[in-house]
């Protein structure tokens, strides 16, 4: 046996919070690529390389947080560092996955609306716009690579598809047939919706011994108490109120701030899927609101492609944009408003996520190998990719026919906008063949959008 293979038989040495602390951090800045390159980036850090958690154990929390409300790489970050540390670990991991790209994105979204107008800056969002459209595609294929490995969940995903594209069946409503069809199959087809997540292990059977292994004993704190589950939910439900009861005390019920931490706690609650399902709805309830309008909305995708954290934090864009555009405290007060809008949205986006963890994942951690508890998540997560194609195609009508069209196949071909479609086609090749990466592929698009602005 080889040094390697030996070291690699014992698990590493536990990490001291503080140098855990370092890592979340540094993850906050790095996590560019939407949810699909978070999780991978997780999987290749910290279940290949550092070993802190084996790949059983990963992707065991992963088809959790699949089946949450919210955006998962965020939870995923938050269930792992609750796992090595507890219930500070879980905070740190989840707070810091968010604050950098709050920071981020407060100033992007200031200079987004106070030089939005200049050409060279309209000529970037251009080009950008139609290579996140690329990115929402490729993120639904990548995902269906590996969620996807059988008929019958191929053809979940496309059921799901139909349904929300053409039926506008509600989301959550697709997502409870679908678990229930997946635990239903369970009993008749099991090998069927094992569950498997969407990152596989690239062919490894094992990574090597992990200090959270498959058969790591359970610490205390990890184990359910109805103690514990009731001081968590008393908790909880005491910040949210205390915020909401606050504005509401200053603003109103119909004030800006009040009817977004409203907004935001329901979107939380209601959509699953995590970002890619949950823009839609945010899209819709954002314009209806008048906080937002649709080009923006596609702006602030194309702004949150382009920073660390998770894609949800579009979220704190619509919050700022809102706020500046009421000027909550009055004229001259755009970038206060906005500041403090975007907080309130991201204060309410990620507090149930907190929620859900800490309440969920110490029944979910005795739960494991369970098929009739894991046979929902596989199938829930065949219909979230139905879902994203959904959502593509919603951007891409934008980006590609900002004029709209009727049914005539002569308009339709007349409206188009075929540099915005070559975009896209080009970004999603680079993509999936030629694996450039998402932060590469969205710079040359803004690079050729600069370009055109430039010389027409």
């Amino acid at each position: 046996m080889s040094t390697t293979e030996l070291d690699k038989s014992i698990a590493p040495a536990p990490v001291p919070f503080m140098e855990a602390l370092m890592y979340w951090l540094k993850l906050g800045f790095i996590s560019f690529g939407g949810p699909a390159g978070q999780i991978s980036m997780m999987h290749q850090e910290l279940v290949e390389k550092r070993r802190w958690i084996s790949e059983q154990r990963f992707l065991h929390a992963l088809n959790y947080t699949m089946v949450l409300p919210g955006p998962e790489a965020q939870q995923l970050a938050t269930y792992i560092g609750w796992l090595m540390h507890g219930v500070r670990g879980g905070i740190v991991a989840g707070v810091l996955f968010v604050l950098p790209s709050l920071f981020i994105l407060i100033g992007l979204t200031w200079a987004y609306l106070a030089f939005g107008e200049v050409p060279a800056v309209a000529g970037i969002l251009y080009g950008i716009k139609p290579a996140v459209t690329a990115l929402i595609l490729f993120a639904a294929y990548r995902i269906g690579s590996k969620a996807l490995p059988n008929n019958i969940l191929r053809g979940m995903a496309i059921a799901a598809f139909i349904a929300i594209f053409a039926f506008h069946v509600p989301f959550p409503l697709i997502i409870i047939v679908a678990g229930l069809f997946a635990y239903i199959g369970s009993r008749f087809l099991p090998d069927t919706f094992k569950a498997g997540g969407h990152h596989s292990s690239s062919g490894k059977d094992s990574y090597g011994a992990a200090i959270i292994d498959d058969d790591t004993p359970a610490p205390e704190y990890i184990r359910f108490k109805w103690s514990r589950f009731l001081s968590f939910l008393a908790v909880g439900l005491l910040l949210g109120f205390s915020v909401m009861g606050y504005l509401y005390s200053q603003y109103g019920w119909d004030g800006t701030l009040t009817q977004m931490g409203y907004f935001f706690t329901k979107a939380a609650l209601l959509t699953i899927g995590g970002a890619y399902a949950v823009l839609p709805y945010i899209s819709l309830g954002g314009v209806e609101h008048g906080w937002i309008d649709k080009t923006q909305m596609l702006d602030g995708l194309a702004l949150g492609e382009t920073t660390p954290g998770p894609l949800v934090m579009v979220n704190a864009f619509v919050g700022f944009v809102g706020g500046w555009t009421n000027e909550i405290f009055g004229a001259g007060s755009q970038l206060l408003s906005g500041i403090v809008a975007a907080t309130v949205v991201t204060f309410f986006t990620f507090l149930p996520s907190f929620l859900f963890i800490f309440l969920g994942a110490p029944a979910i951690e005795a739960t494991r190998n369970d098929l009739k508890f894991t046979a929902p998540l596989t199938g829930i997560t065949a219909a979230v990719v139905g879902v994203i194609l959904n959502l593509a195609a919603f951007f891409a009508y934008h980006v590609l026919w900002p004029n709209g069209f009727t049914d005539s196949v002569t308009e339709i071909i007349s409206n188009m906008d075929w540099l915005a479609l070559l975009i896209g086609i080009i970004a999603f090749i680079a993509m999936m063949r030629f694996k450039i990466g998402v932060v590469t592929v969205i710079a040359a698009s803004a690079i050729v959008g600069l370009a055109y602005s430039l010389f027409i």
